[in-house]
């Protein structure tokens, strides 16, 4: 039972104006910017929602993004796998909670439905913030659920102390059999600053302690201690680089994230079903503080994503093939302007104005739920903080936004029952004006007490799901029903909290009372489908779900507290709990669906500088406020430990190094859990009994990070120096830092990994497939740039490159004629598809982060995301229902983004030149192929591509300008 995180109000770290100049502090107010200093102001009134990194490891224990939020206080998490997870705020989740990373929305498809993932991973997280009240309305209009703010280190806003920061994280975990591990990377001088980030993890089906299913089939599966089709594995890279200046920074990263994981439950264990996801984001922020005037900071925020899973079955000839496929393209950009404080009669005035608009594109493929959907959406907002008095501050904030959504509409029959067996459809374009306001009182009482109180008015327009969805999803094993006629959701909200952050004893309590009009929800109507409406009233498999408009009332509150009890040993003993409530209700008195229950939990913890053990139990009261055509939940108890121990050396080997080492036990208790808030938790056991070790290295740090473990406290203070343009630093002579040219050679081993399926046109039934894993060797060359930092014996730099290497594979699938044309017999009408691929040339930029062995040999690691263009040719020669012979093709040329890792090791040759060695792995994700089929043909083709490569490569570089480098 992790605990969280509250912090007081902090001062703001300076900036430096000038060189030499004193600092200045600067002033923001309610949610800090996305990347900036903490604001003078107090943040959100949501103080039980801070995860720090020092945190990540211990919550994370057996899952992806959403095992942040699973036992924390007014928080849960839903999906029907591990790396599915989702936050639940509240109770409100999927288009009620926003995601965002660095200030941008995460884009995904995990609010369409429950076995999609988050493409955020922890290993690459530095804090996340839930922000409500009036600072969420900077970045949309989920202010209700709350906005989850993803931090990290991508866009840097200052060098790191030194020029050179690194940090490992890694761990095992017993349940899953899993392992994770992740570098992160921070180099830079007094006007640039570079970052680069590179984690995988990968787990087996995960530890149950007993039968998994409630209902099980006829005949029921075998068991065999764990959750069928629960393995996963992903991995990710990004780089990024910002330019430091006089009051301000702009930066740019890329990042590549990608996962193939399986979903468990009854069906799709048995399919086999899992689901293979990449994304790429681009995205760029940056900050102006202006020396003096009206203005106290302009910002940005600007990023571009390209999202895509496959859902891959084990078709009945044995073969692959994709089910269906989504899609999510989206732009977004984000501009405001903070003034300056200015007295007014009731006290000194902050504000903050802002504009941001985004525009959408969805799309689905094969089993689709929604068919493509545009959404657009300008938005303006303002934030206004008056500063009444030492002791209260008040907040006021609106926004005002155009949606317009484009799709395709359905019209059902009022019974969700064919007939008709096909619901009409028609071009449907909707547009919405939601309009927020949110006012805040901020008061600091006697005893380091602080009270608050918000008001708010919410208004939400629908998603294209709500609207538009109108199929099976094959992962969830939901039929799902969208509704045209869907209005505006609006949300009443008042909430109170107090909390305290100094003394022996802390806490941090909220209650909330909100009154929706129109609660946008989706309910499980009691009716079972197959893939089409025609079977809805007689399907075994799909639980057909509308999406419908109810008046709601959601009340409830949360409570964390800590209690220093008595020093013991060199330590302090303490107490720890926690409470959260949600009940949710329709006006005519009946529930709202998947809500989470009632949860009550305490612990004991003793800690010191260096060390820090707690044990907790938590129990989960039964859930039995359920809906119509919902079953029961039962309650559970969770025991939880953690041992800690962190050290700090200032002056070892290796520069200035932090060591974390850890062991959190889960689930001691070995209790069945089942989530409330998941679809299909009558199929799904939480994991049992588990154990994760791990190893936190930070290289390059200023200062300890602070005793391990984590309490209610105020936040530690930054460390001095500021933001942005930093100190400069002198750089011995003999080192390598510097900037260097060069070029490579190489010998690769490339393959195109494909999963070839023949289908029935008129039903979509897997016919034939194959398995093809075209290999080829061929040579590449080509030239690198970069530049480096050294700290002592340790070395990183940033590195772009640019290859020649025809790397290209071909390979061919056969469907015989008794098979894919059987009735066309006695003629042999076999259909043969032929594939090649090429990449011809790639670029990357990736960190290097290494060690000198000796004064003149280097070792080194490297990662980060390359760049190609990549074509695609396929070719099917087949025959149409009256046996002549038919031929198609698809030629694609698309160029994309991927990961990379490797190692070298480089030698000094003289004073400036120098020789490398190093393998290169790197991943281009996969293409799909599908050639439109000529007429009257019975047979379609399907092929999907992974492109990866392993090389050898052997380099020379020069390094540029004197032999004495100054970062300046």
């Amino acid at each position: 039972m992790p605990q969280v995180t509250v912090e007081g109000r902090r001062p703001k770290p300076a900036r430096r104006t000038a060189r030499g100049e004193p600092a200045r502090p600067a002033t923001t107010v309610a949610a800090p910017a996305p990347g900036a200093p903490a604001p003078t102001a107090s943040p959100p009134f949501a103080p039980l929602s801070a995860i720090a990194s020092d945190q990540v490891q211990a919550r994370s224990s057996s899952g992806g993004f959403g095992s942040l939020f699973t036992n924390m206080p007014g928080a849960t998490s839903a999906g029907l796998a591990t790396e599915s997870s989702r936050p639940v705020l509240r109770g409100l989740t999927d288009a009620k909670v926003r995601i965002q990373e660095n200030g941008v929305g995460a884009v995904d498809v995990s609010d369409i439905a429950q076995d999609h993932a988050v493409p955020i991973d922890p290993l690459a997280i530095e804090k996340v913030d839930v922000v409500r009240g009036p600072g969420a309305l900077r970045f949309g209009s989920q202010a209700v659920g709350g906005v989850v703010d993803v931090s990290n280190n991508r866009i840097p806003t200052s060098a790191p102390p030194g020029g050179l920061a690194a940090e490992l994280r890694s761990g095992v975990t017993s349940v899953n059999r899993g392992w994770e591990s992740g570098l992160l990377l921070d180099a830079g001088t007094r006007n640039a600053a570079v970052h680069a980030d590179v984690y995988g993890r990968s787990s087996s089906d995960y530890g149950i302690p007993n039968y998994p299913y409630l209902v099980p089939p006829v005949p029921a599966p075998a068991f065999n201690g764990r959750q069928p089709n629960s393995a996963s594995r992903s991995a990710g890279a990004a780089v990024g680089g910002s330019y430091l200046f006089d009051g301000g920074y702009a930066g740019i990263a890329v990042s590549r994230f990608t996962s193939d994981y399986y979903v468990p439950g009854i069906a799709t264990a048995d399919a086999r079903q899992h689901n293979d996801l990449e994304q790429t984001r681009i995205t760029s922020k940056g900050e102006y503080r202006p020396d003096a005037g009206v203005l106290a900071a302009v910002r940005y925020w600007t990023g571009f994503s390209e999202y895509r899973h496959d859902e891959t079955v084990l078709a009945a000839t044995g073969f692959q093939e994709i089910a269906a496929t989504f899609k999510n393209r989206q732009s977004e950009g984000k501009a405001e302007l903070e003034l300056a404080p200015f007295a007014t009669p009731i006290g000194a005035l902050t504000s903050i104005l802002g504009v941001q608009g985004a525009y959408q594109k969805l799309d689905t493929a094969g089993q689709a739920i929604l068919l493509p959907a545009q959404t657009r959406t300008a938005a303006a907002y303002f934030l206004n903080e008056v500063r009444h008095t030492d002791t209260l501050r008040t907040q006021l904030a609106g926004r005002i936004e155009a949606v317009d959504v484009a799709g395709t509409a359905f019209t059902f029959p009022p019974t969700f029952l064919p007939p008709p067996d096909e619901p009409g459809r028609a071009a449907a374009k909707l547009d919405y004006v939601p309009k927020s306001i949110s006012f805040g009182v901020i008061k600091d009482l006697p005893s380091a007490l602080v009270g608050t109180l918000t008001l708010q008015r919410i208004e939400r327009a629908p998603r294209p799901l709500e609207l538009f969805a109108q199929g099976p999803d094959g992962s969830e094993k939901t039929f799902k029903i969208g509704n045209a006629g869907l209005g505006i959701e609006t949300a009443h909200t008042a909430e109170i909290g107090l909390k305290r952050t100094d003394g022996d004893f802390r806490f941090a309590a909220n209650a909330y009372y909100t009154s929706y009009d129109e609660f946008i929800f989706s309910r499980a109507t009691g009716i079972v489908c197959q893939e089409t409406f025609a079977s809805c009233g007689t399907g075994t498999d799909y639980i057909q779900v509308s999406y419908d408009q109810r008046d709601a009332t959601f009340r409830g509150g949360e409570l964390a507290w800590q209690w220093d009890a008595t020093q013991l040993a060199n330590g302090t003993l303490g107490f720890d709990g926690q409470f959260d409530v949600v009940r949710a209700t329709f006006s005519d008195g009946s529930n709202v669906p998947r809500m989470p229950p009632m949860r009550l939990g305490s612990g004991v913890y003793w800690r010191n500088d260096n060390w820090f053990a707690r044990v907790g139990l938590l129990h989960a009261f039964a859930q039995n406020d359920i809906p119509q055509f919902d079953t029961p939940t039962a309650g559970y108890n969770l025991l939880k430990m953690q041992v800690e121990h962190r050290s700090f050396w200032k002056d070892s080997p290796w520069g200035a190094v932090e060591v974390a080492t850890g062991l959190v036990g889960d689930n001691l208790l070995n209790a069945d859990i089942r989530s409330s808030v998941q679809f299909h938790k009558d199929e799904i056991l939480q994991p049992g009994r588990g154990f994760k070790a791990f190893l936190n290295v930070k290289y390059g740090v200023d200062r300890p990070s602070g005793p391990p473990g984590n309490w209610i406290g105020a936040g530690r203070p930054p460390a001095p120096g500021g933001y942005f343009k930093g100190p400069a630093l002198e750089v011995a002579a003999s080192n390598w830092a510097g900037p260097y040219i060069g070029g490579v050679v190489g010998l690769l081993r490339g393959e195109g990994v494909t999963d070839a399926a023949f289908n029935e046109v008129a039903t979509g039934a897997s016919l034939a497939g194959d398995h093809l894993s075209p290999a080829r060797g061929t040579a590449s060359f080509g030239a690198h740039a970069g530049h480096n930092w050294t700290s002592g014996p340790m070395l990183a730099g940033i590195e772009g490159d640019f290859e020649y290497r025809n790397q290209h594979g071909s390979g061919s699938a056969v469907c015989p004629g008794d098979v894919c044309n059987a009735a066309l017999a006695p003629l042999d009408a076999t259909v043969r598809a032929s594939l090649d691929y090429r990449l011809g040339w790639v670029a990357s930029v990736r960190g290097r982060v290494g060690r000198l062995v000796t004064p003149d040999l280097l070792a080194y690691v490297t990662a980060g995301v390359p760049f190609g263009k990549l074509t695609t040719s396929t070719s099917v020669a087949g025959f149409d229902n009256a046996g002549a012979a038919a031929t198609s093709t698809l030629d694609r040329h698309l160029y994309r983004f991927g990961w990379a890792v490797g190692a070298g090791v480089e030698a000094r040759l003289t004073a400036d030149w120098t020789a490398r060695l190093e393998y290169l792995h790197m991943d281009l994700g996969s293409i799909r192929s599908t050639p439109p089929m000529a007429a009257n043909t019975a047979v379609a083709f399907d092929a999907n591509t992974r492109v990866t490569s392993d090389a050898i490569r052997l380099g020379v570089s020069y390094r540029l300008g004197s032999s004495a480098v100054t970062a300046n």
